[in-house]
């Protein structure tokens, strides 16, 4: 069975490797071979400078012993020059390497990241339920990015030290056949402790995550300013740090257990690398004695043993560089692996260009990931066609999960949510959400120019067209009173020229939900950050904006709901009581006992 998992995790590792080559070489192309070639020369290279070296000083032996003449003299020089052209060269390859080694990992990291934003922009929000996958996508993004480079690199480096080690041991041979094995044991308790601790390294990483991310939270909660206020006036700031004070040291003093446990073992491994090194050493000394060998040969075994050491150690190193982040790499593999359940269909049915009969719910039961209930059970909802429908009912009545399902954000556990008698999972997904304009309760606040804030809702829109939706969304004056106009930077993320008020906000994304011209339209909360005189001014212009489109809205406000053609009061998930506004007040239901405990005091409020 042991043997079973390890035959497993090879087969696996082989197949993170080959898949880490192919993304490595999908991105740098023929710079790879450069940088491989490069690598080839560097394992070449330091063997002849030691082979060199051993001819320069017996040369300069001979020299000193005998006296110079032409041919002595004239091999001496010839040497020696060789020796400065190789060391200069291993320079320049070394410059060489690190600059090429910096572009390429600038490229490939570029191009993971594109393949991380690609895989969550298409990945269901189902995804975004769950810890376990906030805890992968924190494990890739700490620093994962660069590490199909950092593993090739471990790989070249490993490619270049083999060479270079097999090189020193062939100069090692003439001395004895035992001291390339000599020299491969005195390095094997190092490959040990690196191996070991590699894998305890990755094991607290993963361990930890959690923990991570939580520092990072209660980081945020101190830093971030949309949660100033509220710290500062609850004064919350001292406990939020002892909070991430605390997690920081709990992960410190692992961490500095672990790297403590790590330094004691590779003491030990460097300590017997060392008596085996000096035991050696005195060996050549006394075979320099009895006159046995050159003083040439003492520098070169000195060199190639003391190198090949080094050498061992510096391939040790990329082994273990290369196991950690073929660990690490496994977390990037396995999130690029997720698929979307929410997909087009392989022979999508044509998007209707606009909606014949209208949208209907039928007999939908839906659960959010980890519900512990359905929000909807044999839920039927009709949505006729060019009519305004609000949906009005309390907090977790199941109102914004209508416009997740007709928007496929989600799939309905059983029944079907259908357009024109339609499934909906029978269209292209683009394609379905090309034929929606939704306004979110809390629509994003792009820290870009207010013309940008609007254009985002169809790119393709120039300047006119995005005047003209904030014209319609009342949000023209605003921006038109901004230091640069529609060129103006909103928010204080990124610049610091002008930051608007909720209300305003919900203006701006007003307009760009209004820019998008499409069939249908979906709002969840629409006038939930404007004040009554911002209201009366909006809704003036709302129903000339959605003459002829399907429009569903969500909204508290019963003055907003008013001026629906059909109202539905929503309660868990179920449809209470349906009509217009005068026949719901006539009922004397649900409906018209809020409508009179929000109005109360107003006196009369009638459509116009």
């Amino acid at each position: 069975m042991r043997t079973d998992r390890r035959f497993q995790g090879l087969r696996h590792s082989l197949k993170l490797y080959k898949w880490t080559l192919s993304v490595v070489w999908g991105s740098a192309g023929y710079r790879l071979v450069i940088w491989a070639a490069l690598l080839l020369l560097q394992g070449v290279v330091p063997v002849a400078i030691v082979h060199t070296t051993r001819l320069a000083v017996d040369a300069l032996s001979k020299v000193l012993n005998q006296g110079t003449g032409p041919g002595e003299a004239s091999w001496l020089i010839t040497v020696v020059a060789a020796l400065g052209g190789m060391m200069l060269l291993n320079e320049a390859l070394w410059a060489l390497s690190s600059w090429l080694r910096t572009l390429l990992s600038e490229i490939i990291q570029d191009d993971i990241r594109g393949r991380i934003h690609a895989k969550a922009s298409e990945l269901d929000l189902a995804y975004y339920e769950s810890p376990d996958f906030y805890d992968q996508l924190h494990r890739i993004t700490s620093d994962t990015s660069n590490r199909p480079m950092v593993l090739f690199e471990s790989l070249g480096t490993l490619a270049r030290d083999s060479i270079s080690l097999i090189g020193m041991a062939y100069l090692l041979l003439p001395y004895g056949l035992w001291l390339p094995p000599v020299l491969l044991l005195s390095s094997l308790p190092a490959l040990y402790v690196v191996f070991t601790f590699s894998h305890r390294h990755q094991q607290w990483w993963e361990r930890s995550t959690i923990e991570q991310r939580r520092a990072r939270y209660y980081d945020n909660l101190i830093t971030v300013g949309d949660f100033a206020a509220e710290v500062r006036l609850f004064g919350l700031a001292d406990h939020f740090r002892a909070k991430y004070l605390g997690i920081r040291a709990t992960l410190r003093r692992q961490r500095v257990a672990l790297l403590r446990d790590e330094m004691m073992w590779k003491l030990a491994a460097a300590l017997l690398t060392l008596l085996i090194s000096g035991a050696v050493l005195v060996w050549m000394v006394f075979r320099l004695a009895q006159g046995r060998s050159t003083l040439g040969d003492v520098v070169l075994f000195y060199q190639a043993f003391s190198q090949g050491q080094s050498l061992f150690r510096s391939l040790l190193g990329s082994l273990g560089e290369s196991y950690r982040n073929l660990l690490y790499l496994n977390n990037l593999f396995d999130f690029l692996a997720f698929e979307a359940r929410v997909v087009s269909p392989s022979v999508p049915a044509p998007m209707p260009a606009r909606v014949g009969s209208g949208i209907r719910f039928r007999d939908v039961t839906f659960s959010y990931p980890g519900g512990a209930s359905p929000v909807l059970e044999d839920f039927n909802l009709a949505i006729p066609a060019r009519q305004l429908v609000a949906i009005v009912g309390a907090n977790g009545a199941g109102k914004s999960t209508l416009i997740k399902l007709i928007a496929r954000f989600y799939d309905p556990d059983e029944g079907a949510v259908e357009i024109d008698g339609s499934d909906i999972r029978g269209f292209d997904v683009s394609e379905l959400r090309k034929a929606l304009t939704v306004l979110f309760q809390w629509p994003v606040r792009f820290q870009s120019s207010a013309f940008d804030n609007i254009r985002y809702g169809d790119l393709q829109a120039d300047m006119a067209a995005a005047r003209e939706a904030a014209e319609y969304a009342g949000a023209h004056d605003i921006i038109a009173g901004l230091p640069r106009g529609y060129e103006t930077i909103l928010g204080k993320w990124l610049a610091s020229e002008a930051e608007l008020s909720g209300g305003e906000w919900q203006r701006i994304a007003l307009a760009r939900a209004f820019l998008r011209q499409s069939p249908i339209v979906l709002l969840d909360e629409p006038t939930s950050f404007m004040d009554s005189w911002a209201e009366a001014d909006w809704l003036k212009r709302f129903r000339r904006l959605i003459r002829g489109r399907t429009t569903l809205m969500i909204t508290h406000r019963f003055t907003t709901a008013m001026y629906a053609d059909a109202i539905h009061v929503m309660d868990r998930g179920r449809i209470l009581e349906s009509g217009n506004h005068a026949e719901l007040l006539r009922k004397g239901g649900r409906y018209a006992e809020s409508w009179t405990a929000q109005t109360e005091g107003w006196g009369t409020v009638s459509p116009q």
